[in-house]
């Protein structure tokens, strides 16, 4: 039994690595594309919203964007949907040709 656990361990962990590796570039894309067009995205859902849901979003977007800079994304991924909530909008639904007339 032990002798199994000794050839099969290393093959295990082998393999879990490789899986997890894969998984790394695949989340640190989505976390640029959070802090990088999402801000983008909400402020120009905000410019047609009301005065307050426009005031409340623009804070909880400015406050994601200054948790982005101190590489907090998933924090910052939690402010940007909070502020999508204020809007009323769907944070899948947020169009994408906005990131590219702002780059």
């Amino acid at each position: 039994m032990f002798a199994r656990f000794i050839t099969t361990a290393p093959v295990a962990i082998a393999i879990s690595a490789a899986f997890i590796a894969a998984a790394a570039p695949a989340a640190a894309a989505q976390s640029a594309a959070t802090c990088t067009t999402t801000p983008n995205q909400l402020r120009a859902a905000a410019s047609t919203a009301t005065t307050d849901r426009q005031k409340s979003a623009l804070i909880l977007i400015s406050t994601g964007e200054r948790l982005c800079a101190v590489d907090a994304t998933s924090e910052a991924a939690k402010k940007f949907a909070a502020a999508a909530r204020t809007l009323g909008v769907d944070m899948a639904a947020l169009p994408a040709s906005t990131t590219a007339s702002t780059q």
